[in-house]
């Protein structure tokens, strides 16, 4: 079966993404959305920040347009350049240009690993002005009221050379995600993986104790992302304590004796 071919600014989500608000999260998005307010995501990864936008892409039926950020990604890449096609030079759109024009969701996924020089080419957007500079060709592209601009990063990651300003953070409505509480959790890998509830919880009661262990040999605990692809595999019939050695413990670290400890934890719950 081929592949669906779509150009960024065609991709509205169909069908409704499963998502479990831990909060008011939906009600402030949705104000924020009618307000022409930017919003901020925060949080570690794998707590559903991408798939609380991809819910809310839904609920607001606009397409989502999704730029994962990194040290090399220029200010062209977003808003676009001149290239050569059939002998010509034409301009072409970036992601964030085209998110503008098609007043689509543009959500900038860890925005801070963005060179600082890059991430200062939204804070036109950012403010009451909404406009995107195009430079490169001397235009000013404005967007309408179903555009919306959207951010994510991680605070347990950054340090003094990878942190959002604040020049950039108070323009923005910020939403705080962490993962969500034990019973939620669980509810959430029985959904998405379709386990026993028994196991479901297993997992979670695994995942705070490598929580337990962050600072302490691991940078980060179990996302309920690495919690969801075990229960996967144990849904696909892998033992549980393989099943979190490849999805969890291999994910977490690469650390020989931290690698022991974590397979350890596991091994007394399954």
């Amino acid at each position: 079966m081929d592949a669906r071919i779509l150009k960024p600014e065609e991709y509205f989500i169909d069908e409704e993404p499963y998502y479990q608000p831990v909060g008011d999260e939906i009600e402030v998005f949705e104000a924020a959305y009618r307000n022409q307010l930017p919003v901020l995501l925060k949080g570690p990864t794998g707590c559903g920040k991408t798939r609380f936008m991809e819910h809310m892409a839904w609920r607001l039926k606009r397409p989502l347009i999704t730029v994962s950020c990194h040290d090399d990604l220029t200010a062209s890449d977003l808003v676009g350049r001149f290239l050569v096609k059939s002998g010509e030079t034409v301009w072409v759109d970036g992601p964030l240009a085209a998110a503008v024009r098609a007043g689509a969701i543009c959500y900038l996924d860890e925005v801070v690993e963005a060179r600082k020089d890059t991430t200062v080419v939204i804070h036109p957007l950012a403010d009451d002005r909404r406009v995107l500079p195009m430079e490169k060709i001397g235009e000013l592209l404005e967007a309408n009221a179903d555009f919306c601009l959207a951010i994510s990063y991680n605070p347990g990651y950054q340090s003094v050379l990878k942190d959002l300003k604040q020049s950039t953070r108070q323009r923005f409505v910020a939403l705080e995600f962490d993962c969500p509480d034990a019973a939620l959790e669980q509810k959430i890998i029985e959904n998405e993986a379709e386990v026993v509830p028994e196991m479901a919880n297993r997992l979670v009661k695994f995942a705070h104790m490598t929580r337990n262990l962050k600072g302490s040999g691991l940078d980060e605990g179990a996302s309920t992302r690495l919690l969801v692809h075990a229960a996967k595999l144990i849904h696909d019939g892998v033992d549980p304590v393989v099943a979190c050695r490849a999805s969890i413990a291999q994910a977490l670290t690469d650390d020989a004796d931290m690698l022991m400890a974590v397979n350890e934890l596991s091994a007394s719950l399954f």
